[in-house]
Parts: C-alpha cells; structure tokens; sequence
C-alpha cells in the first residue's frame, strides 16, 4: 500500500507565502511524478504545478513567477511554495504521486486527503 500526506496548509494574507509539504510511503519502488491539484467545492481537480523524477517543472499559467515546486528523490517528497499569495489561489491542494510498486509493474496515482489554504484579510 501507498500513503501519499500532505501538511501546511493554513491562513495567510494576500501577499503572505505559505509552503506546503508531501510525503509519500509505503511500498514504492519509484515515483515519476508529483504534483500538486487544487479543487474547489464542486468543481474538477486542476492542475497547480508538477515535477517529474528528472527535475522537469510544469506549472498553471496562474502561478508561474510565484509558485515554486521542488522534490527530494531520496525522501519521496515534495514541497510547493507559494508565494505573493491571492484570494483566488484559495482552494484544497492536493498532492499526488505517480507510482511503481515493482520493478517492471505499471505506474499508479495516488492521492493525499488534502490541506486547506485559505488566502484572506
């Protein structure tokens, strides 16, 4: 089984910055890709910002110049942060991970229970 959880989520200004954090476990030979979603209350899980096993970066045209993925490959981990924060970029963030379980098995998502961030004055 995998674990994919996500921390750092919170309330911060307009302006503020705000980091988050996500670890994945469990049995996991290796990890293409992570990435980071965000959904709003009835609406489709969207693309925030990816970073492939290689150091590849995709972003949302929103965010590009404020937000900032990075990965640790050893660790399983992955860390978005925000910056020059907006109230529109409130949402739930949710991580994921593109796994092999096994040398030569197919890649699987998984998904964190997501965190909650909340840009308001």
């Amino acid at each position: 089984q995998v674990q994919v959880v996500e921390s750092g989520g919170g309330l911060v200004q307009p302006g503020g910055s705000l980091r988050l954090s996500c670890a994945a476990s469990g049995s996991i030979f290796s990890i293409y890709t992570m990435g980071w979603y965000r959904q709003d209350p009835g609406k489709q899980r969207e693309l925030v910002a990816t970073i492939t096993s290689g150091g590849s970066t995709n972003y949302a045209d929103s965010v590009k110049g404020r937000f900032t993925i990075s990965r640790d490959n050893a660790k399983n981990t992955v860390l978005l942060q925000m910056n020059s924060l907006k109230p529109e970029n409130t949402a739930g963030y949710y991580c994921n991970a593109n796994v092999r379980r096994e040398r030569t098995g197919p890649y699987y998502n998984y998904w964190g229970q997501g965190t909650q961030v909340t840009v308001s004055s």
